[in-house]
């Protein structure tokens, strides 16, 4: 499976974007995710949606991101509304058949990532 990011973008505190992840090859069945890592900072969760159904959040953009999946597009994407400053990272889409967490940065398959940027 190969993913690719898009849809980032620079906007002031407040306002939304919306990132795409396109993939190439079969993924319906697997638990897809979004990841970011900020300058200097670790990769961190943000929201990942398991091919069941099950959908999780990092507690920081839950009630402002939603994760979605179009699977006759084979593309998942990522409402984000409300941005805010902390929200600022290069985001990272993946995947993977099979997984112990969906919370921890150990898919298998991932996107270049898309910057996002957000200033007041």
């Amino acid at each position: 499976v190969q993913l690719q990011a898009s849809g980032g973008g620079s906007v002031q505190v407040g306002e939304s974007l919306r990132l795409s992840c396109a993939a190439s090859g079969r993924w319906r069945s697997y638990t897809k995710g979004w990841f970011r890592q900020a300058p200097g900072k670790d990769r961190e969760f943000v929201a990942a949606i398991h091919w069941g159904g099950t959908v999780k959040y990092h507690d920081s953009v839950k009630g402002r991101f939603t994760i979605s999946v179009d699977n006759a597009k084979n593309t998942m994407y990522l409402q984000m509304n409300n941005l805010k400053p902390e929200d600022t990272a290069v985001y990272y889409c993946a995947a993977q058949s099979s997984l112990e967490s969906m919370t921890l940065p150990r898919y298998g398959y991932w996107g270049q990532g898309t910057l996002v940027t957000v200033s007041s």
